[in-house]
């Protein structure tokens, strides 16, 4: 390819004001306002699109545009998209069995259902278990979770019910790295990253024991990530004029395949599920624990990219649809618009969490107390500002802004007193200490779902 065309498919996005693209920048406001002040919801990041555009952006400071950010279950979509590459290629076929693929497993595997498992029900969650299963599949004796995925036997017929279950989608990157013979970030580069203009030095995905990235999880990126790729589901696989991504497949992949009516709680996670995608009450998304979502409504060409520590996460779209959505829908725009713009965006280039008040920190080495989390961190010492956390055999080093955000590495501190926040920057997660009498109390603002060890709380 000439550098000519990869120059263009890799030209950044487009910026523009939200009224130039029919846009009230009030309703943005009002949605920053909301996420702000709701119980529940910590946003770190947002990127609204329309028409192509960035009309908004914003990070909530120690976040920040460059960094990567775990994101969760949001990984599953870009798992999707492997998967379409793979298919579009004639490396997968989504009509085979999901053993098909693991020859070697056929006499572990003898249960019928689970011989019957095509990879398009494992796409759709329709593997036919009726409850989670990475648990009990990660317990196999081989260590291998495909091998005790397919020999725990489904209740029901694959393809006729719909259940969220890691298992699935760690089969579907098992098949794509097998049958490629590249890890997922090695194989999309070319396909997705690159054209996107997507520097995927920047990006990072977990791997387990058996060195296979886990699909279903453990992707971290930055925002503009999920902005582009939800702005290439928009345009139906096409990026700046080339057809990258099958149009069939986005169609397949952002449709209900399985009626989910009744397997959450959350009515926008009652709409149906398409392939590692679901179905929203105003189009579709990708989404992960905590808040990291890519939403995407085609109705009012626009892509909203969220990253945040939000365990509300209904609490956040509901926000989207009561703000967000009448400002994209070509709104009557204000005559003072303009002004609106510039207000907008003075409020979103100055974003932050609010930090701890300054003052002296107590100094010396301090062990846990009872109940201190996470049990694995069994010293901090403090320096002046600097603070080394003994966590697994390993030790963090840091130093404390006082009444601010001070950046060491992927850690961001902030106190003064008798307590120190640590915000692990490269994911959603924040660790509150408190310190008395020569002891240290931890506690979780949202605990870790994987990577128990300090140390490995950001990008691989």
């Amino acid at each position: 390819m000439s550098t000519e065309a990869t120059s263009t498919r890799s030209a950044p996005l487009q910026r523009s004001t939200p009224s130039a693209q029919g846009v009230d920048a009030r309703g943005i406001a009002a949605f920053v306002d909301a996420l702000e002040r709701l119980p529940g919801v910590e946003p770190h990041s947002l990127q609204v699109l329309r028409h192509g555009a960035v009309v908004a952006q914003g990070w909530w400071a120690p976040y920040g545009p460059d960094r990567a950010h775990l994101l969760y279950s949001l990984s599953k979509s870009f798992t999707s998209t492997a998967l379409g590459f793979a298919v579009a290629e004639g490396l997968v076929d989504l009509d085979a069995t999901v053993l098909s693929y693991f020859p070697e497993l056929d006499a572990d595997v003898t249960d019928e259902r689970s011989r019957r498992i095509l990879v398009r029900h494992v796409a759709a969650m329709a593997s036919g278990h009726r409850e989670e299963t990475l648990g009990r599949a990660a317990q196999d004796p081989s260590g291998d979770v495909v091998r005790g995925f397919l020999r725990l036997p489904p209740e029901a017929e694959p393809g006729t019910s719909f259940c969220y279950n890691q298992p699935c989608t760690y089969s579907v990157a098992a098949i794509v790295q097998r049958q490629s013979g590249q890890g997922l970030l090695e194989y999309l580069r070319p396909r997705l990253f690159e054209p996107l203009g997507l520097d995927v030095e920047t990006s990072g995905w977990i791997r387990d024991a058996q060195g296979r990235e886990i699909g279903f999880s453990g992707f971290h990126a930055p925002t503009e990530f999920i902005a582009r790729l939800g702005q290439l589901y928009l345009r139906q696989g096409v990026w700046n004029g080339e057809q990258l991504l099958p149009r069939d497949w986005v169609a397949e992949a952002t449709r209900s395949h399985v009626e989910n009516a009744h397997a959450h709680e959350n009515v926008d996670w009652q709409q149906g599920y398409g392939f590692q995608f679901w179905m929203a009450r105003h189009g579709y998304r990708g989404d992960g624990a905590y808040g990291q979502f890519c939403v995407v409504l085609p109705e009012q060409d626009t892509v909203v990219a969220i990253t945040s520590q939000s365990p509300d996460m209904q609490a956040v779209l509901d926000a989207a649809w009561e703000h967000l959505l009448p400002a994209v829908s070509d709104p009557q725009l204000p005559a003072d618009a303009a002004a609106h713009d510039e207000a907008l965006a003075r409020r979103l280039s100055a974003l932050e969490l609010a930090p701890l008040d300054g003052g002296d920190l107590p100094q010396g080495e301090f062990t846990p107390a009872a109940g201190s989390e996470p049990a694995s961190l069994t010293s901090i010492t403090v320096t002046g500002d600097v603070v080394v956390l003994t966590d697994s055999g390993d030790e963090l080093e840091a130093t404390v802004g006082r009444g601010a955000w001070r950046d060491s590495g992927p850690l961001a501190l902030s106190g003064g007193g008798n307590r120190v926040d640590v915000v692990f920057a490269e994911t959603p997660h924040r660790l509150h200490l408190e310190f008395t009498d020569g002891r240290f109390r931890g506690r979780w603002e949202t605990a870790p779902l994987h990577a128990p060890a300090l140390a490995t709380l950001r990008r691989p």
